[in-house]
């Protein structure tokens, strides 16, 4: 929406959007709800292939109206999707509409129904769009908020203060992983199978929510960014390319230890820069190399100058 709210109000700030958006492309909408407002991507994900189920048997078999008809109280169908939110929007978007008809065998009994009205029977080939819109549906995320700054260089780079909210742990818990780390090094000699190393490794991936950048240039001058801890590394070159003053030319960036980032697939969390790392810039040897022996000097400034005007000192 391009409105910039806080953490604590992004949700809902998205869910109502969202629900705006219905007013305009009720499919669409009702996709993005699933989506989005369902956590458990397994389920998200269960849900919406017994989905496509459904739809698949009517485009194949058209003429045949026990495909048409989707009863509520089915167990799969209360199991696998009626516990999502925005399925009983989705389904009344693509031209199902929601009946009582009447129980086999028992007066004025009935029994609630999704049924396929005619009209979207004659557009099956839409129908057959919408599940696929379904199936490549992603969960609508707010825009992070890079909260870019610009430090003089400072030998407390190295150090960082992270809100609470970086982490996807309490205080107790915070506490009581440090108390774990303690036995880092008596773990370390044990002998352990490679699931429960892989196990740990899985753990440690989602315990940080962001995590926060700095990156060191060659004049000193520091960038720092703020990131979501399962970004990849291509958004953090992004982030770095868009300051530079020659933007078009190549760098690289090192990790802490040295080793350059790579991968730009590799989600930040899994590269290791995570809650927080101070990276250094360096420019491609060889470009650098050719640019000295034209020109006869190095490069000077390397972010953008009016950058330079909203520097700070790191406390």
């Amino acid at each position: 929406t391009g409105i910039t709210v806080r953490k604590d109000k992004r949700e809902a700030q998205i869910k109502n959007a969202i629900l705006e958006y219905s007013a305009r492309d009720p499919v669409a909408a009702s996709i993005m709800q699933i989506h989005t407002f369902n956590r458990d991507r397994e389920k998200v994900k269960l849900g919406v292939e017994t989905i496509a189920k459904y739809l698949d048997n009517i485009h194949l078999h058209p003429d045949e109206e026990k495909y048409r008809k989707i009863k509520v109280q089915n167990k799969v169908f209360q199991e696998r999707i009626h516990c999502l939110e925005g399925t009983d929007q989705f389904f009344q978007a693509v031209g199902f509409e929601k009946v009582a008809l009447d129980f086999a065998g028992q007066e004025e009994a009935t029994e609630d129904f999704y049924v396929l009205k005619d009209e979207a029977l004659e557009k099956l080939e839409d129908l057959k769009e919408h599940k696929e819109k379904l199936m490549n549906g992603e969960p609508v995320r707010a825009k992070l908020d890079r909260q870019l700054q610009i430090f003089k260089p400072s030998a407390q780079a190295s150090h960082f203060e992270l809100p609470s909210d970086f982490f996807n742990l309490t205080a107790e818990e915070l506490r009581r992983e440090q108390r774990i780390r303690t036995d880092a090094v008596e773990k370390a000699s044990m002998l352990r199978t490679k699931a429960m190393r892989e196990k740990e490794e899985q753990r440690e991936l989602r315990r940080y929510n962001y995590t926060l950048l700095r990156i060191r240039f060659p004049d000193g001058y520091i960038l720092q960014g703020t990131f979501y801890a399962r970004e990849p590394v291509s958004a953090l070159f992004h982030f770095v390319r868009e300051t530079l003053q020659n933007d078009w030319l190549p760098f690289e960036l090192l990790a802490p230890g040295g080793h350059r980032l790579t991968d730009e697939n590799l989600a930040l969390n899994e590269s290791g820069l995570v809650p927080s790392a101070l990276l250094t810039f360096v420019w491609d040897a060889e470009v650098m190399e050719d640019i000295k022996a034209s020109r006869g000097e190095h490069m000077g400034r390397v972010l953008k100058p009016d950058l330079l005007f909203t520097v700070q000192t790191l406390s």
